[in-house]
């Protein structure tokens, strides 16, 4: 006979995406994207202190403002299980969130080693589809059957992607979009 403890509990994962996760998530977006069109349009104007720097800096200072938004997203994914698995009285590390904790790390780094590539070989144009197209592939790896919102928002991902490739400066208000999406779903899917 199995222990039916064990096996629910081996297979309970507690990194969710819903409720005031995603509305931060949302928000990182918001304030991640805003900040490098920021930068970007600075580095454009004469006047601005920003036009100073060279490309080089600037392209340093929006892959640390890059990397920044994957660290906020990932510790506020993780705090997030944390918190909730203490409540429940439950282990954070189970069998089944460390087999999620894997695949988001991993395809997260393909993500970066991807956009990196494209950013050395000079194609900027393709760096925010890609990366929506990614996105959309990670977050349909991660749906959860009562989470339809996830693909729907993957949907939107992989539409963004598409009016990207076609209306490159359609960048920005690609990213802001995504931003307001996780707001969007994080207040329909409370728990």
């Amino acid at each position: 006979m199995i222990n039916e403890d064990f096996t629910t509990e081996e297979n309970k994962n507690h990194f969710k995406l819903a409720g005031f996760t995603s509305i931060l998530i949302g928000a990182y977006f918001l304030i991640s994207g805003y900040a490098i069109e920021t930068i970007l349009n600075g580095f454009l104007i004469d006047d601005n202190p920003l036009a100073m720097m060279s490309p080089e800096i600037i392209e340093m200072v929006i892959i640390t403002i890059a990397i920044s938004l994957f660290l906020l997203v990932s510790f506020t994914l993780f705090f997030s299980a944390k918190r909730k698995a203490k409540r429940e009285n439950d282990k954070l590390w189970t069998g089944n969130s460390k087999n999620v904790a894997k695949k988001y790390i991993f395809l997260n780094s393909i993500t970066f080693i991807i956009l990196i590539c494209l950013l050395k070989f000079g194609e900027i144009n393709l760096i925010t589809p890609v990366f929506l197209i990614l996105h959309a592939l990670l977050l349909v790896l991660f749906h959860l059957k009562e989470r339809k919102g996830l693909l729907i928002l993957a949907g939107v991902c992989l539409l963004f992607a598409i009016m990207c490739f076609v209306m490159p400066n359609y960048w920005s208000s690609s990213i802001s979009i995504l931003g307001i999406g996780y707001m969007a779903f994080g207040i329909n899917y409370r728990k």
